[in-house]
């Protein structure tokens, strides 16, 4: 089947049919080393005390023990910050990065020269050399993107990089659907394969993540991650849940908010201001309602444990499969959602992705159900929080308003959205960013080198 978002509505509105209820030198791939007296990327991320509800979902949906779980979490922190480093010390040659194994006790980064290898071992990973770099993928899922018609895009609905095949992938309902879009696109074959696939991805439709929330009285949705801009509060969710202007009310069917901004298809994502009687909290709700705390927006590893809450089917868990992927319903096409195994069903759109403590993004669509097992994809946090200027709310205190430098003379700013490889300043000393993230008050440059090391 091909994909379909799941629309899900009060119980009095026939369901929609979508899931709302629906750099060092180029010749140099040294990594900068890690102050001695510097806390782990774990204890920065919040990795090291995850929440009870998420261990007990990873033992049922990853087949974990407790144990296990812990370990994974801090493992694939950790993986994140080395990443980061090698990424940029590689630069151009960089092919992309993965964790693997039960307890993601492996980390793999890919470059496309040999000469790089003992680099990245001494960096903390396994190399894996490769033909095509990561901007080499992304260039030809650019031009699959662009070489999709309405038409064609349906019979190959899902397209994604695979950076542990190092290939783009066209998920197509026949062979011959996927062929006809990577000849017409005008791709090596070396770059891209086809995967055959019945599966119909749709929308998800239907203040704290996971709750419900009614649009106009009729559709329900999941509410995403809490956020605040200027004095408003709010919250973020899929765009498909509803158009700006449209009204909300929450899972108590109490006068909630107002759309602000809405986009879909192209992207999906929204963002609804709360009235007064709503306040913004740092949580999302985890297995039987317990809160599981939001401590930033790190963007996980390929390969790592994600946990999604709804409003319909709860709290699950499951892998990113891969990141920068194409998806495109009946209503148009999506760009640049993260492909997950975690299940989902109509009403579980625009709920929350977390890993470990890292928000990750909002449910856009799928296929497949919490019965049989299926897949979805969510819209990335990041982009979110960076196109409607909105702040995460988190469970670490903001030591100065968002978007105030910390320094008169520093180009760090809390509330702004920063991705692998930019440059800041801050107390005078230069940075990169090693993991796409928004920057939050206490989590500054000099103190977190999970998420920046000196340039």
């Amino acid at each position: 089947m091909p994909p379909r978002h799941m629309a899900a509505t009060c119980a009095a509105v026939t369901a929609l049919g979508a899931l709302v209820l629906t750099a060092l030198p180029e010749a140099s791939a040294a990594a900068s080393p890690v102050p001695v007296d510097a806390p782990s990327a774990a204890r920065t991320l919040g990795a090291d005390t995850p929440a009870l509800a998420m261990l007990r979902a990873m033992q049922r949906d990853l087949k974990l023990t407790e144990a296990q779980a812990r370990k994974r979490l801090e493992n694939e922190a950790e993986a994140g910050a080395r990443a980061g480093r090698l990424q940029i010390a590689l630069g151009k040659r960089f092919a992309g990065a993965w964790v693997q194994g039960p307890t993601s006790a492996a980390l793999t980064v890919a470059t496309t020269d040999a000469a790089d290898a003992p680099a990245i071992k001494a960096g903390g990973a396994k190399a894996a050399v490769v033909r095509h770099t990561l901007a080499d993928l992304r260039a030809a899922k650019s031009k699959l993107d662009r070489t999709a018609t309405a038409a064609t895009a349906l019979a190959a609905p899902v397209r994604y990089i695979d950076v542990r095949t190092n290939r783009v992938t066209v998920q197509a309902t026949s062979r011959a659907a996927g062929n006809a879009l990577v000849t017409a696109a005008r791709i090596d074959g070396t770059l891209a394969k086809v995967k055959v696939s019945a599966d119909r991805p749709r929308t998800l439709h239907d203040i704290r993540g996971g709750d419900a929330y009614y649009i106009e009285d009729i559709a329900r949705c999941s509410v995403g991650f809490a956020v605040t801009k200027a004095q408003k509060q709010g919250f973020v969710s899929a765009g498909h849940c509803g158009e700006a202007g449209d009204t909300t009310t929450g899972f108590n069917q109490v006068a909630q908010g107002v759309f602000q901004a809405s986009v879909f298809p192209g992207h999906d994502m929204s963002w609804v201001a709360a009235n007064s009687n709503w306040t913004a909290t740092p949580y999302v709700k985890g297995e039987g309602g317990q809160n599981v705390q939001v401590a930033g927006s790190a963007q996980a590893l390929v390969g790592a444990a994600v946990c999604r809450s709804g409003s319909t089917t709860g709290w699950h868990c499951g892998t990113i499969q891969q990141h920068d992927t194409s998806v495109t319903y009946s209503e148009g096409t999506i760009d640049g959602v993260t492909r997950t195994t975690v299940c989902a069903e109509p009403g579980d759109s625009g709920g929350p992705y977390i890993s470990g403590a890292q928000a990750q993004g909002v449910l856009s669509g799928g296929s497949g159900d919490c019965t049989r097992g299926g897949t979805t994809f969510y819209q990335p946090i990041n982009p979110v929080l960076s196109t409607y200027g909105v702040v995460l709310k988190t469970n670490a205190a903001q030591a100065e308003p968002p978007g105030t430098p910390t320094t008169p003379t520093g180009s760090w700013v809390s509330g702004r959205v920063y991705d692998t490889g930019a440059r800041v300043t801050y107390d005078g000393v230069t940075y990169v960013c090693l993991q796409a993230h928004q920057a939050q008050g206490v989590l500054r440059p000099a103190a977190t080198p999970a998420l920046w090391q000196r340039a």
